[in-house]
């Protein structure tokens, strides 16, 4: 069983890396990219610290390896935050030392590809934060969300548990970050319904685990950073979240499916499930076909989890993953989901 603790957290006016470990997109969208900089300025009093590869798109995995060294080693460097995702991390994970990490614990934030990263480190031992992408999350036109900036705040600066809020409104359809239009107004909400919650009749308390169901479904089928020891996973709580790939319904059941047959799926106590990113630019879906999207996928995951885990407590629609507000969630970090009570309650 791996022993998991919490790295340091830093405290206003320290050094933080940006790197990114997936794709090298603030090169090719700054605006958002600068922006999120600005705010960990000013509204965070950190300082950012970029590495080569941090604007380079096209960069190897060894060049973005040696970032990720390059800012764990430095005793200047109090967290790490990637700069956004991308699709090839998986192949970085083969170039990292994880003697070298292990060694110099510290917070790191990011989710999407960087589930790759979380589940690396997680395997080292140290504690990660899904969540707070500094292009989407900080660099969001006008301000952040109040939930988002509110959770990653705690989960930078503050010990403890945390009580997540489900959010009155939301959004997933972006628009173009090569217009500089769209910085000019913030990003248009709908109103949310809130949790939905299965078998909410107990409390569950257990260290997290899973991340982006595609990124997840790569590192099952490359059976890369998977306990080969599945009772690691006993009464955790899995995370599960879509991209804006969105994948169909039957394509989220199948990839749990896979993971029920693998003896996976039993040995969570409590899913949560994110809310599903509904619209992209390859598929602007009207709210009709935005909403029949969303309940296709619900019905998915309920598919899978009768068959393979009748009895686990899920919440749907948690605000994390590609929606937005992002709510931070500690990736190995304690979360408690208290069913009768209607509560999620992370320690940061």
């Amino acid at each position: 069983m791996t022993m998991i603790s919490y790295p340091p957290k830093p405290s206003p006016g320290d050094r933080v890396a940006v790197i990114s470990p997936g794709a090298g997109l603030p090169g090719l969208f700054p605006r958002p990219f600068d922006l999120g900089l600005e705010r960990l300025r000013k509204d965070f009093e950190l300082e950012p610290v970029e590495y080569p590869a941090t604007r380079k798109m096209g960069s190897t995995p060894r060049e973005r390896a040696d970032d990720i060294h390059a800012a764990f080693a430095d005793p200047d460097i109090k967290a790490v935050m990637a700069s956004i995702g991308g699709d090839d991390q998986i192949t970085v994970l083969p170039l990292l030392d994880r003697e070298l990490i292990r060694a110099n614990p510290k917070p790191f934030f990011g989710m999407s590809d960087n589930t790759n990263l979380l589940m690396f480190l997680r395997n080292t031992g140290i504690v990660g934060y899904h969540g707070a992408t500094v292009m989407t999350a900080l660099g969001r036109p006008v301000a952040m969300d109040q939930l988002t900036a509110e959770s990653l705040r705690a989960a930078l600066f503050t010990p403890g548990e945390y009580e997540l809020r489900p959010a009155e409104r939301w959004n997933d359809v972006n628009r173009d970050w090569a217009d500089p239009a769209t910085f000019d107004a913030e990003p248009e909400t709908r109103p949310a319904d809130g949790w939905a919650w299965v078998n909410a009749d107990r409390v569950v308390e257990g260290r997290s685990w899973g991340g982006c169901l595609e990124i997840l479904g790569w590192l099952l089928m490359a059976d890369r950073e998977i306990a080969h020891d599945l009772s690691e996973y006993d009464g955790g709580v899995l995370l599960l979240e879509t991209s804006e790939e969105m994948p169909s319904g039957e394509e989220v059941f199948r990839t749990l499916r896979n993971m029920g047959e693998r003896g996976l799926l039993h040995r969570f106590s409590a899913l949560l499930m994110g809310r599903a990113k509904t619209w992209s630019f390859e598929r602007p879906n009207s709210p009709e076909e935005a909403a029949r999207y969303a309940s296709e996928q619900r019905e998915a995951v309920l598919r899978a989890m009768r068959a393979y885990a009748p009895d686990t407590t899920i919440v749907f629609d948690v605000d994390f993953g590609h929606t937005d507000p992002q709510l931070v969630i500690p990736y190995g970090g304690v979360v408690r989901v208290d069913g009768p009570a209607r509560r999620i309650t992370v320690t940061y």
